[in-house]
């Protein structure tokens, strides 16, 4: 019998989101008075740029501060329509988008208009944290695929068939992926298009760091033939616009897809902000050139941190292709009371006050995921914590 001090059933199927309970104990240290280097939080550290961050002071200027659509402004949805076809060849119209509060966001509601107990979703590990959680609240059923570390984390079409049954509602596309910085191949991702298409599920492209990628030319599966009334995508500004805090995603969808996403929204957030809105209408409509720079940042920086997890003995890590994560092996250093990657974290973040985010919470036991979207100072100080940290582990090894 329940009380009235009892939560929900349906909130004991998801948990506190591991990256965000990283950069809590992060900053209780740090109020405390640690020197934290923080690696755990997937934000860029640059600003907003500033014609993006205009846009925002006109709208205030010219009081487009009421409510507008649920579902956004007209003048937002043709935007991330066109952007789309510019960067991909897609060719959605304002019907078939819908702005939400973030991208993350835009994933639950899609669960939510798309997914119902008994389904199955096929999740390929190491998965980003949300991914697990919002398929739990939907009442489905996560089926995990697991990828190969030696084979650069990459998914192939025969791997994601293997799990396909008469069950299966949606797999879940994550590319470049967040936490291993993996792209999978365009011709296994038209493979699974062509799977989805032939067996009746859903694809669900999250294209959060689409921009981010470090060679070769981003793409969409939206673009592949054929698929369109298959595939939803997810997105978002909050990464390829450093823009985290305004919370504007989007969802790209068929229309009864929008349509119901859009009478969830109505009943929950009501409209995304308004002023945010006319922001992210800049960020798609006006100048690109901020993207190209940070990129060229972010590969600066990528090259750092994967020849500095070189240098520290039994440390193993693949060339992220894209995003701005590294996901390296730290199981060398699993000894001396360390015996998964959620010890390594906390002792590294109680010890050397650096903070990463477990690989448990990726689905994987052996892996770290680190952030490096921040300074290269920042960078150089927590590689070499944690290079000392993992080395007198493997010194107290050999001792004992």
């Amino acid at each position: 019998m329940h009380t009235l001090q009892d939560l929900a059933d349906r909130i004991s199927t998801i948990s506190v989101s591991s990256t965000m309970a990283v950069a809590a104990e992060a900053d209780r240290l740090r109020r405390t008075g640690a020197d934290v280097v923080d690696f755990g939080a997937g934000e860029p550290d640059f600003p907003t740029p500033d014609n993006i961050k205009r846009a925002a002071y006109d709208a205030i200027d010219q009081n487009f501060t009421k409510y507008t659509n649920s579902g956004g402004v007209i003048e937002l949805k043709q935007a991330i329509c066109d952007r789309h076809k510019s960067d991909y060849g897609t060719n959605y119209t304002a019907k078939e988008c819908i702005v939400t509060v973030g991208g993350k966001h835009a994933i639950f509601s899609l669960m939510q208009a798309l997914v119902e107990p008994g389904d199955e979703v096929i999740i390929p590990v190491p998965y980003w944290v949300t991914y697990k959680d919002v398929v739990n609240y939907a009442g489905a059923s996560c089926v995990f695929v697991d990828t190969d570390e030696s084979a650069g984390f990459q998914l192939s079409a025969s791997m994601v068939e293997r799990h396909v049954s008469p069950k299966t509602k949606m797999v879940i596309i994550n590319s470049p992926s967040n936490p291993s910085g993996a792209v999978f191949a365009r011709a296994e991702l038209e493979k699974i298009a062509r799977l989805a298409k032939d067996r009746g599920f859903w694809v669900m492209t999250d294209e959060c760091y689409h921009r981010f990628l470090y060679s070769g030319e981003p793409f969409s599966m939206a673009a592949f033939p054929g698929i369109k009334d298959n595939l939803v995508v997810a997105g978002t500004m909050s990464k390829t616009y450093a823009m985290t805090g305004w919370r504007i995603g989007f969802a790209l969808a068929p229309t009864n897809v929008i349509d119901g996403i859009n009478k969830l929204q109505s009943h929950s957030t009501s409209n995304p902000t308004s002023i945010a809105q006319k922001a992210a209408i800049e960020a798609l409509s006006g100048p690109q050139d901020s993207v190209t720079a940070m990129l060229a940042e972010y590969r600066k920086r990528r090259d750092f941190v994967v020849a500095r997890l070189r240098q520290i003995p039994g440390v193993r890590i693949n060339e992220p292709q894209g995003a701005f994560y590294a996901y390296p092996n730290v199981s060398a250093a699993f000894t001396g009371g360390i015996a998964s990657s959620l010890q390594f974290c906390e002792k590294l973040l109680a010890e050397e006050f650096v903070a990463v985010v477990p690989g448990e919470a990726f689905g994987t036991r052996e892996h770290v995921r680190l952030s490096y979207a921040t300074s290269m100072h920042e960078l150089e100080r927590g590689l070499d914590r944690m290079h000392k940290f993992i080395a007198a582990r493997q010194s107290c090894s050999r001792g004992a």
